[in-house]
């Protein structure tokens, strides 16, 4: 199985407290982790380290094989973060325009009325994550937020990502919202064979949208497995 992310002995000051360390984190293709103990800052700061918005200070960070800091230019960078979707609260929607116009525009900046064909994988966008077809023509505005955070699932997986990236997606939702995004988070992106990395202070949302769930110790950069409570009996 091909390694799409390889972090080692990465350090980045973004004055905060402490710079973000990772000891090591490999992720393979397909593979679905979770992370816990990183907050909105550091997610965020991880975020632009593994899609080469930015540079460690120390170790190495490589995606698909290669280290980020081989991108030579614009260019190649945008060729890379192609390659991922960031699920985001920072990732803009323009609450007035409806939701087939929000998940038309990575595909056609000509929304307004988007052109038919844009306008189909638009809609094929909102039925894969779980939004029903009434909402379609309704401005984003009302939707709730469990409704913002799959408008942004639909953006991020509009130009066929390999990784998905999702940021702190379920904060704010109550346990059962959470569980039923994380649920089917997880079986988008096992549908399109794709990896997942969520960051989450949720361990309940860690454990239902990842196969292996790792806990972040600032001080060190270590990323330890946090099993469920038969393992942890077990040793």
């Amino acid at each position: 199985m091909i390694t799409v992310l390889d972090l080692h002995g990465v350090s980045k000051d973004y004055r905060g407290l402490r710079p973000l360390r990772i000891e090591r984190l490999t992720v393979a293709g397909g593979e679905h982790v979770a992370l816990l103990g990183l907050d909105q800052v550091s997610a965020e700061v991880f975020i632009n380290l593994v899609t080469g918005a930015t540079l460690p200070d120390t170790g190495d960070v490589h995606v698909f094989g290669r280290p980020t800091s081989d991108i030579a230019d614009s260019t190649d960078w945008l060729s890379t973060v192609d390659r991922f979707g960031i699920v985001s609260e920072r990732a803009v929607l323009l609450e007035p325009l409806t939701v087939i116009q929000n998940l038309a525009m990575p595909f056609s900046l000509e929304i307004e009325p988007p052109s038919d064909e844009v306008r189909a994988q638009a809609e094929g966008l909102a039925a894969e994550v779980g939004l029903p077809e009434d909402l379609w023509t309704r401005p984003v505005a009302e939707l709730d937020q469990a409704g913002h955070a799959r408008v942004r699932l639909g953006r991020a997986l509009a130009l066929n990502p390999a990784v998905l990236l999702l940021e702190h997606v379920n904060a704010g939702l109550d346990a059962a919202a959470a569980g039923l995004l994380a649920a089917e988070l997880r079986a988008t992106a096992a549908r399109r064979g794709v990896a997942l990395v969520a960051a989450t202070a949720d361990q309940a949302f860690a454990r239902a949208i990842a196969g292996r769930v790792l806990r972040w110790e600032p001080a060190t950069g270590r990323l330890t497995e946090q099993r469920g409570w038969f393992g942890r009996w077990l040793g």
